[in-house]
């Protein structure tokens, strides 16, 4: 059994070195046998190729080809098929995802929080899932402090859940007491106020025309104040103030105006340092049209500057040609006194005329007169036009 096998083991390994003396002497004989004298000549290459049959190597390619564009022919109704139902797979689902993209959030109805508390009118806007922007801004009532004062959009628009809905709420008034302005200078005052209420249809603190007083300070200073510091403001306060006029302030009397026509008015305007104030009523009996019929009183003289109210009897009915009234011009309080004057134009504007300059403290400027219809009537201004009417 052992030579058995040990014969057996000898015949294989015998195989193996034959087959690889075998292989050893294939690549000798294939070496050995070559003609590298005709290979590395390029004569013969050039020769090899101009013999190639190329035209039968290109017909094959072209029946291949051929065949191929029949094979694709034959299943083109199947491609076609297939890559048009790709797309309309496709587009559905891009049709499906839009919609859902699209529809997002429910749409909600907004409510009306005008006047609510804001803590109220947030639980509102979290009810319907609507998120508010806050803006906050003064106000010209007291109560307002905290409420909703406007929003946007207006209430009943339809809006998406999660959209922003921009709330005003009410800070409060800008001014809530009555500070101490004695001490300040009265146009410092005037202008802090404007300052304060710019914007505002009707200022909470309104400075009423200041009474002047000689005394020790220097003129324009405030001696004393009506209502007095700390006076809560629950609604429009007119603040009454006395100002210094100075030590050595120049006193006028008072002219008396009652029973003078227009015209002579006009004359004691130009010619005093006072500031007039007329108010007109309907005539009455005894009373003449165009003339004064009352004025303020004063027991003595007066500083420069005071202002003298003065009524003056107006028609009831039309005069003729002649139109009475008085005009009136809301203007800024002057520093200093400045110069005004009233100009009349003819109704055909052939003709101007001056009725009156004088020197004025500004704010509320009023003039009597007494011109044709159809005048235009213009107040100037330190020689500027400010002011235009026609007179009907």
């Amino acid at each position: 059994m052992m030579d058995e096998h040990i014969e057996e083991h000898k015949e294989a390994v015998s195989e193996k070195t034959g087959n690889a003396e075998k292989k050893k002497s294939s690549f000798f004989t294939f070496v050995r046998k070559t003609n590298w004298t005709m290979v590395l000549n390029p004569v013969y290459w050039i020769k090899a190729i101009h013999t190639h049959d190329w035209k039968g190597e290109w017909k094959s390619f072209l029946v291949s080809l051929n065949n191929g564009l029949l094979d694709l022919q034959n299943a083109g109704k199947t491609l076609v098929f297939t890559v048009v139902s790709a797309l309309l797979l496709m587009f559905v689902v891009c049709i499906a995802v839009f919609f859902f993209t699209v529809k997002g959030q429910e749409r909600v109805m907004v409510p009306d929080v005008t006047g609510k508390m804001l803590t109220d009118a947030l639980l509102e806007m979290q009810a319907k899932e609507l998120y508010p922007k806050i803006q906050l801004r003064y106000s010209e009532d007291p109560t307002d402090s905290y409420t909703i004062l406007e929003q946007d959009p207006v209430p009943g628009s339809i809006l998406k859940a999660g959209r922003r809905v921009t709330l005003v709420v009410s800070r409060g008034v800008v001014l809530d007491r009555v500070e101490n302005y004695v001490g300040m200078n009265i146009e410092e005052l005037r202008i802090q106020l404007q300052t304060l209420f710019a914007g505002m249809v009707s200022p909470l603190l309104v400075l009423a025309e200041p009474m002047y007083k000689s005394d020790a300070a220097a003129p324009g200073t405030i001696l004393a104040q009506d209502p007095p510091e700390g006076t809560q403001i629950t609604s429009p306060v007119q603040l009454n103030v006395v100002v210094s006029s100075g030590p050595d302030a120049k006193k006028v009397a008072v002219p008396d105006l009652v029973g003078k026509t227009f015209a002579e008015v006009y004359a004691i305007m130009q010619s005093t340092s006072l500031t007039f104030d007329f108010k007109g009523h309907i005539v009455r009996d005894g009373e003449r049209v165009g003339t004064v019929t009352g004025q303020q009183a004063f027991d003595e003289p007066v500083v420069i500057r005071t202002r003298v109210s003065v009524d003056v009897a107006l028609p009831a009915d039309e005069q003729g040609n002649t139109v009475y009234g008085i005009f009136e011009d809301n203007v800024e309080q002057f520093p200093i006194a400045e110069e005004v004057s009233l100009q009349v134009i003819s109704d055909n504007g052939s003709e101007t005329t001056t009725l009156v300059t004088c020197k004025h403290s500004g704010s509320m400027i009023s003039i009597p007169y007494a011109v044709p219809k159809g005048s235009t009537l213009i107040m100037n201004i330190m020689g500027k036009e400010h002011k235009r009417i026609v007179v009907q």
